[in-house]
């Protein structure tokens, strides 16, 4: 059979991806990335250290992106993204700016890194207050918001989970827990960090709930890198993405409850009706958003100390 008329497959574009040895959420970022453009993944080489800020400085040192990049450019990759937000903020705003000029030199192709994406994706919706959530210990959360402050960037509130390992069986429903915690004193958007936690689709959930634009670390990377390009991310219902998102209810504000009115002294109060059972539970879901399912390994969603706390040690 003659298939010469189907003209061969569309031409693809390419994104080069260098990511943590422990990166396990491959197929979440092809989820941002439209049909005409091709992901092309490399990992550091394993080293025997949990997620800390040491790992976060081995999986970020310059000989280590050089041999990242340079497997890459065997594709020809129009820009290369360092996937790693610990990775990229822990030597602060120069690391980070050091890191996208080794990598350039490296290869000579245009780079960034996850921590880098998130600056500028936070100028891009005007956030200069901030509340974050991470799966980190306490020491590589601190670093984080020193990162932000050098920026100009105030942190609001924050929650952390304190983990080492894993982190990519955290649910969605202790993301949503970590994310209403965080936002108590109403910051102007919510940052979820971590490349390997997963986001995708609890983002557009949290912004309707929340009334503020949400970002996570996997989102703002495949943005930026895909905006390196002339390319648009895919992301319905996620304000960074999507002009109608960004106008509806992530720039909405909560309104706050109605005073109470007490009752005419001349007339006797109505009596109130009950509702009904089931319009009681229709106004119910109506008013609430529950969490998505994710996995079934359940994390607890607050920790007071460098490991988390609680009734489960490091794993």
């Amino acid at each position: 059979m003659d298939v010469s008329f189907l003209g061969g497959p569309l031409p693809q574009r390419g994104v080069g991806i260098v990511a943590p040895f422990d990166f396990a959420l491959d197929r979440e970022l092809w989820r941002w990335v439209p049909d005409d453009v091709s992901l092309h993944l490399t990992r550091t080489p394993f080293v025997p250290v949990e997620v800390s800020l040491d790992q976060a400085r081995l999986v970020s040192e310059h000989e280590t992106l050089h041999e990242g990049v340079q497997a890459l450019s065997a594709v020809a990759p129009e820009v290369v993204a360092y996937a790693c937000t610990s990775g990229s903020f822990v030597g602060g705003a120069a690391g980070e700016r050091a890191m996208c000029a080794a990598m350039e030199q490296s290869g000579e192709i245009p780079s960034l890194t996850t921590s880098g994406a998130l600056l500028h994706a936070l100028q891009d919706i005007g956030a200069r207050r901030v509340a974050v959530v991470t799966p980190y210990t306490k020491s590589v959360t601190d670093s984080l918001e020193d990162f932000l402050g050098e920026a100009g960037i105030a942190v609001t509130g924050r929650s952390y989970l304190g983990l080492t390992r894993h982190i990519w069986r955290v649910p969605y429903r202790d993301v949503v827990d970590m994310a209403r915690e965080a936002v108590a004193d109403a910051p102007d958007a919510l940052f979820i960090s971590c490349t390997n936690l997963p986001t995708y689709d609890v983002i557009p959930q949290l912004e309707a709930e929340l009334r503020m634009p949400v970002l996570s670390a996997n989102q703002v990377t495949m943005w930026e890198a895909l905006r390196r390009i002339g390319k648009e991310a895919v992301g319905p219902y996620q304000a960074l993405l999507d002009p109608v998102a960004r106008r509806g209810p992530a720039a909405m504000t909560p309104s706050p409850p109605a005073p109470a009115t007490p009752p005419e002294q001349s007339e006797p109060a109505e009596p109130v009706t009950p509702a009904e059972p089931e319009a009681a539970l229709a106004s119910a879901g109506a008013e609430s958003v529950e969490p998505l399912e994710g996995y079934d390994q359940p994390y607890p969603s607050s920790y007071p100390d460098e490991w988390g706390g609680g009734s489960l040690p490091p794993v």
